[in-house]
């Protein structure tokens, strides 16, 4: 299926999220840590799809997502977060809420891909 992206600063749940787009058969992963991290791997190697926190120890995921979006152009997109009030993105986002569900992240993906 390509590349992803994982935004988000929590590495074992960045591990899941991983194993979660090899089994639906991505074949490269990228794993960012925080805002800036994020865009620099985007702009280096455009993934198919991007997953995002929303609250980065360094940085906003929203604001990551946006700027590698107007940047690379449209891409599928999945936040993945702890804090689903704080998700305000334009255009209206698939939003799932830690801790994540697998069934409903394989829906998500679904939807988008």
């Amino acid at each position: 299926m390509g590349h992803a992206l994982i935004i988000e600063d929590d590495a074992l749940i960045a591990l899941q999220i991983e194993m979660l787009l090899e089994d639906r058969g991505f074949t490269s992963v990228d794993i960012a840590a925080t805002e800036r991290e994020a865009v620099a791997s985007a702009l280096s190697h455009r993934p198919a799809i991007i997953t995002s926190d929303v609250r980065l120890a360094a940085g906003d995921g929203p604001h990551a997502v946006r700027d590698i979006l107007r940047r690379i152009g449209p891409t599928p997109v999945i936040f993945i977060t702890g804090s689903p009030q704080d998700c305000a993105f334009e255009p209206p986002a698939v939003v799932l809420v830690k801790p994540l569900d697998e069934r409903a992240f394989d829906r998500a993906c679904d939807r988008v891909l």
